[in-house]
């Protein structure tokens, strides 16, 4: 069974958010899709804004907030989120909806494998990642319906399985920075290259080490695909510019840990909610020109595509970070969804 752990103070400076709350749940014995268990699978989560619950006491007003790979719950805080979102007024007011941010498996404080067991630890797949997500806010935060689930990078891919997994909880899904479609070509390509310079470090030891391996992080300190060209030569407009940013990035990857790094095309005709997808025209991660996304948009029933053109403030892959960008398609798609679902309001 689930169980709370200890609640955890929020930091000073975001309790400006109303009803901010942090804290762990806990699962006991949880079995992972392969098989393997833990006798204790533990999800951080955050929470903020105003609940609104039916007639059982089930929260019906909830946004669920999906982070990327490398993130946790608290990207969804930084003023470029957070201040677009949740202020007075703005999509997301926090008067009005029940904002909930968790940290996925293997991501900050929830369980992964630097917590011990390192090689040892289950092998996780986003299946675990988004059924223990779905465990986390109807059983431990009684959620009975989402208004909408929005999730950038590794966190859009998440929400297109929790529409295909979840069809009827919620009114509306906004993946940002990702395709709907099983991963391929110079994306895995570059995911094979970093998985594999881990595989081959000689400081590996099969996911046993104690600090992290030493040759894979200059590797990991000069991937600059996901950010705009344009942002890159920036901040990095000569030479000596250019080295410092990667003295910084190695400084960044040195702090990691190489074995969450390890951590099929959806069955998108299963999704009923309605979905607005957004990119970004630099995203090298997810290039527009491929033509995926227009093809796998076919399947979606209720399902819009938009492409922000590269500009003064676009940041490729990361755009997701600025709400400023896509915040006014989100508002146009909330209008589109209606009143929130009668049943849940029961």
């Amino acid at each position: 069974m689930p169980a709370h752990a200890a609640d955890i103070a929020a930091p000073g400076e975001r309790t400006r958010w109303p009803n901010y709350h942090e804290s762990d749940f806990v699962f006991r014995n949880y079995v992972f899709r392969s098989g393997e268990t833990l006798p204790e699978l533990k999800l951080r989560y955050r929470t903020l804004g105003t609940a609104r619950r039916n007639a059982a006491g089930k929260i019906v007003n909830g946004v669920l907030l999906l982070q990327g790979n490398t993130g946790t719950g608290a990207n969804w805080l930084r003023p470029s989120l957070a201040d677009e979102l949740f202020a007075p007024g703005q999509p997301l007011d926090a008067t009005q909806y029940f904002m909930i941010m968790p940290d996925a498996i293997g991501r900050g404080g929830s369980s992964k494998p630097s917590d011990g067991l390192k090689g040892k630890f289950p092998h996780y797949r986003y299946h675990d990642m988004v059924e223990s997500g779905y465990r986390l806010i109807t059983e431990g935060l009684d959620v009975a319906h989402l208004r909408l689930v929005i999730g950038s990078s590794m966190g859009g891919m998440h929400a297109w399985m929790w529409a295909e997994m979840y069809p009827d909880l919620m009114d509306g899904v906004v993946p940002i920075s990702c395709q709907p479609v099983e991963i391929s070509g110079r994306n895995w390509l570059g995911r094979r290259a970093q998985a594999e310079a881990i595989r081959h470090d000689p400081d590996w030891n099969n996911g046993f080490y104690e600090t992290n391996p030493r040759h894979y992080i200059y590797a990991a300190a000069g991937n600059f695909g996901t950010e705009s060209p344009t942002r890159i030569q920036e901040m990095a407009p000569t030479l000596a510019a250019a080295n410092a940013l990667y003295e910084r990035r190695l400084a960044e990857a040195a702090k990691g840990d190489a074995n969450i790094q390890l951590g099929a095309e959806p069955d998108l005709d299963k999704i009923t909610a309605k979905v607005l997808l957004i990119n970004d025209a630099e995203d090298h991660a997810n290039p527009p020109e491929l033509g995926t996304v227009e093809r796998a948009m076919k399947r979606v029933k209720h399902g819009r595509y938009v492409l922000i053109p590269a500009g003064p403030n676009t940041h490729g892959h990361f755009s997701h970070y600025y709400a400023e960008l896509w915040k006014p398609y989100l508002i146009e798609f909330m209008k589109t969804l209606g009143p929130p679902l009668a049943a849940a309001a029961d």
